[in-house]
């Protein structure tokens, strides 16, 4: 991430950021290609980020050209790898900025959403008109996080909220994601580590949290299993009632899509740290275009926003809370199957 169209060297992270017309990042026909050419998607998401900070660990102009070709992927690890004196990009902490996630949403989130993946809410009425709140969504796809992602700018949207999810560790830290993307990316836009303890400061800051209750088990769950919700975890519970902070829930239709025919190898997910490994007719296509690993097939992203849940009552002990928790698993999956009958799918 050094030579690159559209860079500002003046720009870094510990500026504030300004959006205005002529500061914004602005759409060239490399990044409309890179739009429509699914291993352009990880050259968008960087060149976008260089555009607002300086990251002299990052990719390159001729980097980025061989991402674009079947294998160059490989050749332009290594080119980075000698660049940068045959270490790994340096892990830089970064705290959640929400003026780059509002530029990230609106200039290369927009697009996306309402283009490929069609994001729409349904069941308007439902939201409230702020926050706090845990937003409680069922999770699928074994891919990159979209639906989420879609969610959260669709509810930015709408209601001007600044959303914040709840992300795999991963999505911090695994080597891969540390080649792929900035390290302090998931910060910086607002990630939230899924563990307890930040996840209960997140809460007790009165900040609107994206939620999987289904916790890695939704997009690990595989095609056989789709529309089926999985066992929910029993922390969002649990602080909704500590902290007096009411539930949500949205019914996602369409995530199945994302990466469809999929199974989870979990021995060679154990072996590379993953959260889960999709194995599928797609990943042929992975192993000549790593880059797509942030791309997703195009589907049609629905939300259907259920009835705010206030009166939370997480139970006397941990059996008890589980309970409760699977009790209102079983509530969503009932109100699932009544919108994919509504829908014909």
């Amino acid at each position: 991430m050094t030579v690159v169209i559209n860079q500002h060297s003046d720009s870094i992270i510990d500026q504030p950021l300004e959006i205005s017309s002529n500061k914004g990042y602005q759409f060239s026909w490399f990044d409309w290609f890179c739009l429509w050419y699914p291993p352009g998607w990880l050259v968008l998401f960087n060149r976008h980020w260089q555009h607002y900070h300086s990251d002299p660990d990052g990719w390159n102009w001729w980097e980025y050209i061989l991402f674009l070709l079947p294998c160059g992927f490989y050749l332009a690890l290594l080119m980075r790898w000698l660049r940068l004196g045959c270490r790994s990009p340096r892990k830089e902490v970064g705290e959640f900025n929400p003026n780059y996630q509002q530029a990230f949403r609106q200039e290369i989130l927009a697009p996306i959403v309402k283009y490929y993946f069609q994001g729409e809410l349904q069941q308007i009425n439902n939201l409230p008109q702020t926050g706090p709140m845990i937003v409680a969504m069922n999770h699928a796809g074994m891919c990159f996080p979209w639906d989420f992602l879609t969610l959260g700018y669709l509810l930015s949207e709408t209601r001007e909220w600044v959303v914040q999810p709840l992300a795999s560790v991963s999505l911090f830290e695994h080597p891969w994601i540390i080649w792929w993307l900035p390290s302090q990316w998931s910060q910086v836009l607002g990630g939230v580590r899924a563990e307890i303890g930040d996840f209960e400061a997140a809460i007790a800051q009165g900040k609107i949290l994206l939620y999987a209750p289904e916790g890695i088990r939704g997009p690990g769950k595989g095609w056989h299993k789709r529309h089926q919700l999985q066992k929910f975890d029993i922390s969002f519970m649990q602080l909704s009632d500590r902290y007096h902070i009411p539930i949500l829930p949205v019914l996602c239709i369409g995530s199945e899509f994302l990466h469809p025919w999929t199974i989870n190898s979990k021995k060679l997910q154990r072996i590379i740290k993953l959260p889960f490994l999709p194995i599928s007719p797609l990943m042929l296509i992975l192993l000549l275009f790593p880059s797509m690993g942030i791309w997703a097939m195009k589907t049609h992203l629905k939300y259907f926003i259920q009835p705010l849940e206030q009166q939370i009552n997480s139970g006397k002990d941990r059996a008890d809370t589980y309970q409760q928790a699977q009790k209102f698993r079983d509530k969503l999956q009932t109100q699932l199957n009544q919108v994919l009958k509504s829908i014909n799918i």
